[in-house]
């Protein structure tokens, strides 16, 4: 059951590239809207369940949430300059190492020599996957003009994956429950968003395409909650890995939804890294 829980925010997670491109809207519209429809969401389980928050655990999820709003912000501005098809694997690759790696050598995770086994094996694998998966054929038409966007959108990553490694690690190390988190969190994505909203386009964050992308951050509210969950019932190593799985929806999704072109060679390249995600994701579930 632990597994089945891990894997609901790939599913959920998965998504939001998918849907946050159908939607439009340029990166900070995205942002802003998909924190508005996180803090519904947040304010939704605060009444649901009305956990006791106090300001030890306000200062944790608002600090969290301003992770967050930098991680995904500059994830949606590596989206437009590369494409969701090579965002996202990249990210994968990149958060994996930050968050598997944290949890194991940060909090002590990993314990045993078998744990340290399988935990790498899977890591490798996983990262082999999402590798194979952002892969491109030379002979492609669009590769020269690929070429002059990926270094736009590889720095946009690295911002990215920073913030995403904070929103995560520190919860973790808190011990906060995930319930009580998700509200104040949600406070510090909007704060966040906001903040780079206004500097980004000012008056026109105030748009319809910020209004829709809502949905992405119910999405999103759905994903955190059962990440928080698993993270606290298997560890943060094993319960994000298992989240990022949700690459193989957003990967697959923008080739044959969003219309994003891929050579035969590509295919083959998508397919198999897509695989190894799997792979790396059962190898880790096997460790609990």
């Amino acid at each position: 059951m632990a597994i089945l829980i891990a894997l609901i925010p790939a599913l959920a997670w998965g998504s939001i590239g998918l849907v946050s491109g159908k939607l439009g809207g340029n990166a900070y519209q995205q942002t802003f809207g998909m924190t508005i429809g996180a803090l519904v969401f947040g304010i939704g389980t605060f009444l649901v369940i009305q956990p006791k928050i106090d300001l030890f655990i306000m200062v944790i999820g608002v600090i969290s949430g301003l992770f967050w709003s930098i991680g995904q912000g500059q994830q949606f501005q590596s989206m437009q300059a590369m494409g969701v098809s090579k965002t996202v694997p990249l990210s994968t690759g990149m958060q994996l190492i930050v968050n598997t790696l944290a949890g194991a050598l940060l909090f002590h995770e990993w314990k045993t020599t078998h744990d340290y086994i399988f935990g790498i094996t899977a890591l490798v694998i996983l990262i082999a996957g999402a590798t194979l998966t952002s892969m491109k054929d030379p002979k492609s038409s669009l590769a020269a003009k690929e070429d002059t966007q990926f270094a736009r959108g590889f720095r946009a990553l690295i911002l990215s994956t920073i913030g995403y490694g904070g929103y995560t690690i520190i919860v973790n190390w808190s011990g906060i429950s995930a319930t009580t988190i998700v509200l104040p969190q949600a406070i510090g994505m909007f704060i966040g968003a906001a903040i780079f909203a206004g500097v980004g386009i000012g008056k026109a964050v105030f748009d319809k395409k910020t209004g829709l992308n809502i949905i992405t951050g119910l999405l999103w509210g759905l994903g955190n909650l059962f990440m928080l969950i698993s993270m606290s019932d298997i560890g943060l190593a094993i319960s994000y890995s298992l989240s990022q799985c949700g690459i193989i929806i957003s990967t697959i999704g923008s080739i044959y939804l969003l219309g994003e072109r891929k050579t035969k060679k590509e295919m083959v390249y998508v397919t198999l890294g897509c695989l190894l995600v799997i792979v790396g994701g059962v190898t880790l579930g096997m460790m609990k």
